[in-house]
């Protein structure tokens, strides 16, 4: 099976769009099937990898870790794919690509299949902030509505995803296949190294919490319960890893709490050894974003042996609806609190979850995940060849449509 994916994030940009995309693509080739990605260049570059067109993008003012993509390069490109005989169209992201790839797949006559990774009625208005939310979410819910009835299928990471876009009015099929975990990755780490590195003793207990660092991600509610929890362990620690628009309000809020001494940010960490000794060094990993279309960090966490303490909001219920090397609680700062307390103070109980963690992170294979997105792909694709061409649904008209229409490419900045 020859599959295009067009996507407007891709690394150098790290987020779980592009984990999840870079995760699919090795595992399906794996299987034989041949994947090619259109991506958006970046100004610091990406290398240059088998498969990925680079499409010359735009600065974007409002996200400037994000790229636009000049829908003109693509359009220029579609001789070469028509000649490439894909047989599905794979968008990954809601922008250009969403437009762009439904176009593509228009052209060529093929199935146009869609990921909602991304829960936008819980994500936008903090970008949009001059807006009223409740305009935001309503814009978002018919946003999404419009582009996922407007393919042939819709790819959830989590129950509760689809529960969400069924209550949108999403009519669209709509398959449940989370991002797999390669297990490989995340087989060691060492902790020792990493609190070494950075000063950290080696008895000190020690929260992790790795991922964006994002207003969406509710880091400032866990920065509330670390100030609870200091109060019973006044040396923990919160290691914070990643990148993002939330630092400099965390560390302002770090430092209104009491929390100069206890809260370390290290930025961002390349997958890999320091990623993974970083996870390692801490006695439990942290959480409590609200707008998880899945939660993979919770499964590398768990990969790795680390225990996990976390709410359980969207795509986190399905991970931790086992309460399998997790303490799972509500949102709340006491709740949380103790929580953390009980396993920092409880070697045993620790040891215990880590086992549970690393067996539970197994039924997440990235392999058996691969395999069941290859089977959608030949589902859709058989369902679409008993329907006339242009049978797909039409889109409605979102409040937000096609940015960049014209097949001119957006003017020079």
């Amino acid at each position: 099976m020859r599959i295009l994916y067009v996507s407007d994030v891709y690394f150098p940009r790290v987020n779980g769009v592009s984990t999840s995309i870079q995760t699919f693509r090795q595992e399906l080739a794996a299987l034989g099937h041949e994947i090619t990605l259109i991506a958006p260049e970046y100004p610091a570059g990406a290398g240059t990898e088998d498969g990925v067109l680079r499409i010359p993008s735009r600065y974007l003012p409002f996200d400037p870790e994000d790229r636009f993509m000049r829908r003109g390069d693509i359009n220029r490109r579609l001789p070469d794919l028509r000649a490439q005989g894909f047989d599905i169209v794979h968008v990954q992201t809601p922008f250009v690509a969403h437009y762009a790839g439904t176009a593509i797949a228009r052209a060529l006559e093929v199935p146009c299949v869609e990921t909602y990774h991304t829960f936008f009625e819980e994500y936008l208005f903090h970008y949009v902030p001059f807006v009223p939310k409740a305009w935001m979410r309503r814009a978002a819910r018919r946003f999404s509505r419009a582009q996922c009835n407007a393919v042939d299928g819709v790819v959830v990471p989590s129950t509760a995803m689809r529960d969400v876009l069924t209550g949108y009015g999403v009519t669209s099929r709509m398959d449940i296949i989370p991002t797999g975990l390669r297990l490989a990755e995340f087989a060691d780490g060492d902790g020792a190294r990493f609190r070494a590195q950075h000063g950290v003793p080696a008895d000190r207990p020690v929260l992790v919490h790795i991922g964006r660092v994002a207003f969406e991600k509710n880091i400032g509610f866990v920065l509330d319960s670390v100030a609870a929890v200091k109060l019973r362990v006044p040396d923990v620690l919160l290691v914070i890893a990643g990148e993002g628009p939330a630092v400099p309000s965390l560390k302002r809020r770090a430092g209104e709490l009491g929390l100069a001494q206890n809260v370390l940010f290290v930025g961002y960490l390349a997958r890999g050894a320091a990623l993974n000794d970083c996870y390692r060094s801490g006695d439990a990993f942290v959480f409590a974003s609200r707008t998880e279309t899945q939660g993979l960090v919770l499964l590398e966490a768990m990969a790795l042996g680390v225990p996990v303490v976390s709410t359980a909001m969207m795509g986190t219920k399905d991970i931790l609806a086992p309460a399998r090397g997790a303490r799972v609680v509500p949102e709340d700062v006491g709740a949380f609190a103790d929580a953390c307390c009980e396993v920092l103070q409880d070697r045993p109980l620790r040891e215990r979850l880590g086992r549970e963690g690393t067996a539970c992170a197994r039924d997440w294979a990235a392999p058996q995940m691969a395999q069941r997105m290859a089977e959608f792909y030949g589902s859709v694709i058989a369902q679409r060849a008993l329907r006339p061409v242009g049978g797909r649904a039409s889109e409605e008209t979102a409040p937000w449509p096609d940015p960049s229409p014209s097949a001119r490419p957006p003017p020079s900045r």
